[in-house]
């Protein structure tokens, strides 16, 4: 049996936990430079903004709808995620964060009332952290998904489904009666693993509804489609076929990409940027205990602007893999300098580390030359726990520069609220 945790409007609830007055009003989360909606309210969906509605469309929806349109601020939603994560664990043995708003649970060997235990659960998010979540347990973590689904859609959309279905859904605790009453009104395009394409394709072979692929024979689905759409109707069908990833497996290539929040055109920017970037990217890379054989660094100009375009990208080949920020933010700097061309008016820029390997794993090599330097794990580990305590870039490279309004390269973040939870100066005051 599995549990899905999913926060409702997960970012748009952020910002309303320390703004109580976005309450009941249309609010929408906007991309890095403010470029489209990624997260919107119920009321803010009522208006008909869709996911990923570029801003300069809807930007008048402010003055007609009271529309509230707020920057996206990550490093509030990831320690509030971290939150909400900890207490979803209470539900059961076993955790797989799934994305920033979504946690599968395990309830193999979980005794009692399940659903009675999701709502406690439930309750207890909502009151210590302010968010608001839904919970849908089922034998698979398809249905579970499903389950998800379906408890936030009673409870933003009363009368769409039974009202007793609202917050938490437990499908496993459903009549058979029931629960094809319930897979025969959900739209086959809500199964988890079922893309537009696919439900297209479905719907034109007369299979409308959940319980209508649930119907299905494996073997025809395998046959016209592939293995991948036949484990998810075997899950649909309530056969586990997609186990619990209790530690999610280290990623093959690791990247920090960023669009300017204005066009850059002089070399020292970009240095600076690709500098930063590569020193994310490595913070990522150790925290998977990782270290990069190579590095690689691009840069473009805008598309959609007049006037002669570049794009170009550069492999650096490391002497010998590392996850030393130091390393790595030279490496990129060295590969700017290397491609950069004058008078072009260049939008975005970016580092992939590739070559990804255990960092346990020695390089024998001859040694035609002295190692540059010394090791400096201990430092790079210092450097992570003082950025943990005190914010990201309270510890950084040189060549990342000094930041603040200076920063040329820097997002566009007009109208992002304070990092309440994770710097001193911004905590919330309360006044009698």
């Amino acid at each position: 049996m599995y549990a899905l945790v999913d926060g409702n409007n997960f970012y748009v609830s952020c910002e309303r936990v320390f703004r109580p007055s976005l309450q009941g009003r249309p609010v929408i989360v906007l991309s890095n430079n403010d470029g489209c909606a990624i997260a919107r309210s119920n009321e803010a969906k009522d208006l008909g903004i869709k996911m990923g509605a570029p801003w300069f469309q809807i930007r008048h929806l402010e003055k007609t709808e009271g529309l509230v349109a707020l920057s996206a601020n990550f490093t509030l939603y990831g320690d509030m995620s971290d939150r909400i994560m900890t207490l979803a664990a209470g539900l059961g043995p076993t955790q797989e964060i799934y994305s920033i708003d979504e946690s599968f649970i395990g309830l193999h060997g979980v005794r009692g009332d399940l659903t009675r235990r999701a709502h406690i659960i439930r309750d207890r998010i909502l009151r210590w952290t302010g968010i608001p979540c839904g919970i849908g347990i089922a034998p698979t973590k398809t249905l579970a998904k499903l389950a998800n689904f379906i408890a936030k859609t009673a409870e933003r959309k009363p009368g769409s489904y039974p009202e007793h279905l609202a917050r938490v859904c437990n499908l496993a605790a459903l009549s058979q009666r029931e629960l094809e009453a319930i897979l025969g009104a959900t739209d086959v395009g809500e199964v988890w693993g079922v893309g537009p394409r696919i439900a297209a394709q479905l719907r034109e072979g007369g299979i409308q509804t959940v319980l209508d692929l649930a119907r299905m024979y494996t073997a025809t689905v395998r046959r016209r489609w592939n293995v991948t759409l036949e484990r998810t109707v075997r899950e649909v069908q309530g056969f586990p076929c997609i186990d619990m990833d209790d530690v999610p497996a280290p990623k093959q290539q690791i990247a920090c990409t960023r669009s300017f929040g204005r066009p850059v055109t002089d070399l020292a920017p970009l240095m600076e940027a690709v500098s930063e970037f590569a020193s994310r990217a490595a913070e990522k890379l150790r925290k998977q205990n990782s270290q990069a054989g190579a590095l690689q660094v691009f840069m473009h100009t805008s598309p959609h602007r007049a006037g002669q375009q570049l794009s170009r990208s550069v492999t650096v080949p490391l002497r010998r893999p590392t996850a030393d920020s130091r390393l790595l933010a030279k490496a990129a700097a060295d590969g700017m300098r290397f491609m950069y061309v004058p008078g072009f008016q260049l939008i975005k820029a970016g580092v992939f580390l590739m070559d990804l390997q255990p960092a346990s794993v020695q390089q024998g090599e001859l040694e035609l030359e002295p190692e540059e330097g010394r090791d400096r794990t201990r430092l790079m580990a210092a450097m992570d726990a003082l950025n943990g305590r005190f914010g990201k870039g309270t510890l950084h490279v040189g060549s990342t520069g000094m930041p603040g309004a200076q920063r040329t390269w820097g997002m566009r973040q007009e109208r992002r609220t304070p990092q309440y939870t994770t710097r001193w100066d911004d905590v919330p005051v309360a006044r009698a």
